[in-house]
């Protein structure tokens, strides 16, 4: 339940209002937009949110509690405002959302706004002319894993402090030039010097180009004579072209026999490989351990 002012608790209750919806939109790197269902620009707060901008929000879920809040934005792609390609790079992962109720006739006066939602943005669809996004509540932050995970593999991410190796190395990364790219397929070339495999669960970053900054995980990597071919978990923005410049970094399954094999790094392996699994606690005892075929032991 939103506590409105008396001024806009009193407009509300009126015969007639004159209220639209404001969103602001604050990415990761401080790059902030504003957008506005009504039909001319509003200014509040140092924003401006701009007018036919073909955002537009779906009903909010909310709910008493702890639960986490659904919601949905959509919008329209355009050069001005909110770009594919930035879409694409990751630029607007995780941005902050708030959605505002505002007396568009009264815009500056703070007793005549009230902020309806705030969250961040979630999993982002593109189409060829607009997007769809998520909106995830501050709830959502309460199921993320926090802490240790007790599992055979390992829960350190590769090159961290906690993983400890040098992912900057030749041995783990490199640089190639992008030869063309076929959807999700990127060919490259200057890799060719490492294994069939060896960036399969790594990851990509375009250093150079007007892609610079696009960041995907690896799902394949196969090589074919002096070129490699990398299977991407997604599309890179149609912004990358024939000669960028790409670095791409080596995989880990966060298996014990991987982080023995390829890295050499047993010591700061953050995994348990000895843990027993399902079907060691659900195994019964047989005869061979003194025991009958029904699990009572042979007294």
């Amino acid at each position: 339940m939103k506590n409105l002012s008396a001024a806009l608790a009193a407009h509300v209750a009126g015969e007639t209002t004159t209220l639209c919806l404001c969103w602001k939109l604050t990415r990761a790197d401080g790059v902030t937009y504003g957008f506005t269902d009504h039909d001319e620009d509003i200014a509040f707060d140092g924003t401006h949110f701009r007018a036919a901008s073909a955002l537009a929000a779906s009903e909010t879920k909310a709910e008493l509690g702890l639960s986490v809040d659904g919601m949905e934005v959509a919008g329209a792609l355009s050069a001005d405002d909110l770009r594919e390609e930035d879409l694409a790079a990751g630029r607007f992962d995780g941005a902050k959302l708030q959605v505002w109720l505002v007396n568009w006739a009264d815009a500056g006066n703070p007793d005549m706004r009230v902020l309806l939602h705030t969250g961040t943005l979630g999993r982002v669809r593109r189409g060829e002319v607009h997007f769809e996004a998520e909106i995830r509540s501050l709830s959502a932050a309460l199921e993320e894993v926090r802490g240790r995970l007790f599992t055979p593999t390992c829960d350190a991410e590769l090159g961290d402090a906690r993983c400890g190796v040098n992912i900057a190395s030749s041995a783990f990364s490199g640089t190639g030039q992008v030869l063309g790219v076929d959807g999700a397929r990127l060919r490259l070339s200057g890799l060719s010097g490492y294994a069939e495999g060896w960036f399969t669960h790594g990851h990509i970053e375009v250093i150079t180009g007007a892609a610079a900054g696009f960041r995907a995980a690896v799902r394949h990597h196969r090589v074919s004579g002096a070129e490699v071919v990398l299977l991407l978990q997604a599309a890179p923005p149609a912004a990358l072209a024939a000669g960028d410049e790409v670095r791409a970094v080596a995989g880990c399954d966060k298996t014990f026999p991987a982080c023995r094999d390829k890295f050499a790094n047993v010591v700061n392996f953050r995994g348990f490989p000895h843990m027993p699994g399902n079907d060691f606690v659900l195994a019964y005892p047989n005869k061979d351990d003194g025991f009958h075929d029904g699990g009572s032991m042979n007294l």
